[in-house]
């Protein structure tokens, strides 16, 4: 690279560092303030606090805000360059405006490759810190949540053959009544089992049914046998059967498609959130290069006004980018609207805006 390309990565960098950091001390601040009353309640101290909840709380908003930092950076620094005419200078050089734009090109697919690989695992882990507090000490206060702990009915699909259900379920002491299991093959149900309790065995790692009655059907005749108890190898655990309204913020990139396949199997409806959630992982990422070229291109014209006319041309192009995506996500997640085009429709239409904007800008 270039004394060109390191001066303007540096700038590039820099800024957005700066901007991060500024960014993500309010939103802390912010936080704080609104969560005192939590914090008091809970009976943490303060290094208690940062670490069952900001250690994880810190990655989760830098996740959020990673996309439009770079953009609001790009914009800031670059309009200052503008301001100064350095790039009427870089030009007049002899550097031509595709090749002044390769820095920002490089240095956007550096930051999105470090938010890609966070994306699969470090927040994730960071969310279980976040969520884990959120569930456990502001959650279960709010007078507008139910008691997670209740009892509920699930009623699942195994594999492609195998039906189960359960009544009451309790997260707590992972148990339910009214268990029952059926067994189908050709539409023609061939066994069948049902037992008054069942409880997660920690010790055998499976479930332990208790006062059942098995059933084997093979046409007209039926063998009916009961146990008092015994225990079930079932490719159900007790994770799965607690409701987490963050579980899709939760699961690494590969727990999460190894649950949206396992659920797919055993034919649970809903399961948008979950992908529109994977696909996104590989979205933001790619909206770093997207809305940084949006900058770069914006920002690199002298105009009347000069960094605060970008700026402002910028939150509105923000905004409407998560307008966008807001949109696109709610139709997926409660329409029949593609999990994939929702993720990626605000980098695809933004894709076109970059497009018409570099051929409108004067080079």
């Amino acid at each position: 690279m270039k004394i060109l390309d390191w001066y303007i990565i540096k700038k590039f960098l820099a800024t957005f560092l700066y901007a991060l950091l500024l960014i993500t001390i309010i939103a802390v601040v912010i936080d704080t303030s609104e969560k005192a009353d939590d914090f008091v309640k809970s009976g943490l101290n303060t290094r208690q606090i940062i670490m069952v909840y900001y250690i994880g709380f810190v990655p989760f908003i830098i996740s959020m805000i990673f996309p439009f930092v770079s953009f609001i950076a790009v914009i800031f620094f670059t309009s200052k360059m503008a301001a100064r005419s350095e790039f009427i200078a870089i030009m007049t050089g002899g550097v031509r405006y595709n090749r002044m734009l390769r820095p920002y090109l490089i240095g956007s697919i550096f930051l999105s490759l470090i938010f890609w690989q966070a994306s699969q695992t470090v927040i994730p882990r960071a969310n279980v810190i976040r969520t884990d507090f959120q569930a456990n000490y502001v959650d279960r206060n709010s007078s507008y949540n139910p008691d997670p702990t209740k009892g509920s009915s699930y009623y699942l699909r195994v594999d492609s053959g195998t039906f189960v259900g359960m009544r009451y379920y309790d997260t707590a002491n992972k148990a339910a009544s009214n268990f029952f299991l059926q067994k189908v093959k050709n539409n023609q149900e061939y066994y069948n089992l049902r037992a008054e309790r069942i409880r997660w065995d920690t010790a055998k790692k499976n479930w332990k049914l208790y006062d059942l009655v098995e059933r084997k059907i093979d046409g007209l005749h039926e063998k009916v046998r009961k146990v008092m108890d015994t225990n079930l190898n079932l490719n159900v655990k007790p994770v799965e059967l607690k409701r987490d309204e963050y579980l899709k913020d939760k699961l690494t990139t590969a727990e999460l498609k190894q649950f949206i396949h396992m659920q797919e199997i055993r034919g649970v409806e809903g399961l948008n959130i979950y992908r529109v959630e994977l696909f996104h992982r590989d979205a933001s990422p790619f909206s770093v290069i997207i809305l940084t070229m949006i900058g770069a291109i914006i920002a690199s014209q002298k105009i009347r006004g000069g960094s605060g006319v970008h700026l402002a041309i910028g939150i509105v192009l923000a905004f409407t980018f998560v307008l966008m995506d807001k949109f696109s996500v709610t139709f997926s997640t409660k329409g029949n609207f593609s999990p994939l085009l929702a993720a990626w429709m605000p980098n695809i239409i933004f894709m076109v805006v970059v497009i018409w904007l570099y051929r409108r800008t004067q080079k």
